[in-house]
């Protein structure tokens, strides 16, 4: 009987064979973005700027707790949609995005693996909860530019678009040319893999910790590395 460890890597190979277009999502398989500019630090600051301006009933106690910036977008926007509130609010966002960009931290092995991916001649593009703006200027930051462009989906004015909503995984696909069964998304949370199940992608997660696997796989995904080292071994297994 073959052991999971064989099964996953039997996987994992099928997976990379099929691609023909992979879709990356931005924080975390890339890189990771506010690794020495605190998340929890702009959610709270976001909090503070909707507070200083006498809006503090705008958020629920546990929205107003939450450690993720983009959990305090969504709240607003549920309740302003398409206002100019939540225009100035996720401005802000994107320029703390900037500053952390500035000072983000390479994933291990994915400068390598993208460069690889699209030296044997597959298409890539990231789908990305994140502002295309600050893909971009990592992107430029890191040499990676030409291994995307154009091809950056992030988050638009939208915001209901975000995923798990699979918005930015059809833009790419649209624009790649590429059916649903010949991409491959690589992604690192649950509304990740939900994006790419309800596109129709297949869907291979990164997980940096144990806490993060036990996500994914709670979520549904059944192909989880934890090592991008892994998925570049099994490209140039497959060139």
């Amino acid at each position: 009987m073959a052991s999971e460890t064989e099964d996953g890597t039997v996987a994992l190979r099928e997976l990379i064979t099929r691609a023909r277009v992979v879709l990356w999502d931005f924080d975390g398989p890339i890189c990771r973005l506010f690794a020495r500019h605190s998340a929890e630090l702009v959610a709270d600051g976001l909090v503070e700027w909707l507070e200083g301006r006498g809006l503090h009933g705008l958020l629920t106690e546990p929205e107003r707790e939450s450690l993720d910036p983009h959990a305090v977008l969504r709240a607003v926007d549920r309740r302003h949609p398409g206002s100019d509130l939540v225009a100035e609010l996720e401005e802000r966002l994107t320029q703390e995005e900037l500053k952390a960009a500035a000072s983000a931290m390479p994933t291990a092995w994915a400068d390598p693996l993208i460069r690889t991916w699209t030296a044997v001649g597959t298409r890539l593009a990231i789908t990305t909860n994140n502002s295309p703006r600050v893909v971009g200027t990592y992107l430029e930051s890191r040499g990676l530019t030409g291994c995307f462009a154009p091809h950056v989906y992030g988050r638009t004015q939208d915001l209901h678009l975000l995923k798990p909503h699979p918005h930015c995984l059809h833009r790419a696909l649209r624009a790649t040319g590429s059916a649903p069964d010949t991409a491959l998304m690589i992604g690192d949370t649950p509304s990740d893999f939900l994006a790419a199940q309800e596109a129709g992608v297949p869907f291979l997660g990164y997980a940096r910790n144990e806490r993060k696997e036990k996500l994914l796989k709670d979520a549904g995904a059944t192909t989880v590395v934890g090592s991008l080292g892994e998925v570049l071994e099994a490209v140039r297994l497959a060139s």
